[in-house]
């Protein structure tokens, strides 16, 4: 007991008791502090220049049209899908209606029978609340007579469509809850890499903010003037386009200059690529599909050397980007979010394609 107490009071020794182990840890602390940044210098890496801002958000734009044309898809789908279940509902419910008539009939007969004591059996299995069994038995109501006995078969191939069509609607609802899914990922990836372009510019200063995005003047009211002066220039000398649909495409194309990029809108004041390029031609009175990827094949491929006026260029490997050719080598097109609807030059992308709608 005397030993341990002895130990327990006997002077802790320092570990840095000597001078020598001072100087160690000292050396040692300052050390760390530089590594880890606690002398100001070395926390963040430098600053991307301009120029690669400029490569990194040309980048993030790009794979946010790729997700944004799947978006575009996938809501196309969607839409549809919920058209056709819908309609699908609609007629299980005129089925239905139209079988309880049927049934109602057949019931009056049956009362009347019971009233007169000549129901048979056949017809208390038929009338039966509960359709398994009423399918089942069918064919013993078919001895209740020719014209009943039609009645009943009727009755029966009216279950038979209506549980078709619910069965139709159930893998509807399936697949159009595919659809959402893909929905709310695409969407999630567009946001995701918006947002980090949005980070990236806004460490730029205003001046360099507008050479990357190549809208140099962001005061209020610059845009419209300077689509009203593209929409004049170009106007004075532009080709003609080659019928009247085409013509009634590229004008409103042109009165949609200065339009904000909103990603998936159709318009009618804010567009993204493949909806400017599909609500141009919806207002000649033309359909066109959705996506850049459907809308490459929705008329005549053409070579680059024939573009005319109205034609669909598309660019990209992947088919990603959309503009409407207005000739001498340019086009009207919704960029992305940092540059509103313009005219620009087909060499400015990766040309992948053109197509003429007929």
């Amino acid at each position: 007991m005397t030993a341990q107490v002895a130990a327990h009071r006997r002077p802790r020794q320092h570990p840095f008791g000597s001078h020598t182990a001072r100087t160690a840890a000292i050396v040692a602390l300052t050390g760390a502090a530089t590594v880890a940044g606690f002398d100001g210098t070395g926390q963040a890496g430098p600053r991307p220049t301009p120029a690669q801002v400029r490569t990194r958000v040309d980048t993030l734009y790009r794979e946010a049209e790729t997700a944004t044309q799947k978006y575009d898809g996938a809501k196309e789908e969607a839409d549809a899908g919920e058209r056709r279940l819908n309609s699908l509902r609609d007629e299980a419910a005129r089925r239905t209606q139209k079988l309880d008539s049927a049934r109602n009939a057949l019931g009056s007969f049956a009362a009347a029978q019971y009233r007169s004591g000549a129901i048979a059996p056949a017809w208390q299995l038929a009338l039966s609340s509960d359709p398994d069994r009423y399918l089942e038995t069918a064919a013993l109501a078919e001895r209740a007579g020719d014209r009943q006995s039609v009645a009943v078969s009727q009755v029966r191939r009216q279950l038979q469509d209506i549980e078709r069509l619910r069965g139709a609607a159930r893998m509807e609802l399936k697949s159009l809850r595919s659809h959402q899914a893909e929905l709310r990922r695409q969407k999630k990836t567009v946001t995701g890499k918006l947002a980090e372009a949005r980070r990236l510019l806004a460490e730029l200063t205003p001046p360099q903010r507008g050479r990357v995005t190549g809208t140099d003047d962001t005061s209020p009211g610059h845009a419209s003037r300077a689509a009203d002066d593209t929409r004049q220039s170009l106007e004075a000398g532009a080709v003609a386009a080659p019928d009247s649909r085409a013509a009634a495409a590229v004008a409103y194309a042109y009165a949609k200059l200065g339009s904000p990029y909103v990603w998936g809108a159709t318009g009618p004041d804010a567009f993204d690529c493949s909806g400017l390029v599909q609500a141009a031609y919806r207002s000649a009175g033309v359909s066109l599909p959705r996506t850049t990827y459907a809308q490459i094949d929705a008329g005549q491929r053409v070579p680059r050397s024939e573009l005319r006026p109205g034609d669909l260029v598309f660019f990209y490997s992947g088919v990603s980007h959309v503009g409407l050719y207005i000739g001498n080598g340019r086009m009207i097109h919704a960029p992305n979010p940092s540059a509103p609807v313009r005219v620009a030059p087909i060499d400015q992308m990766p040309f992948a394609g053109a197509t003429r709608v007929v």
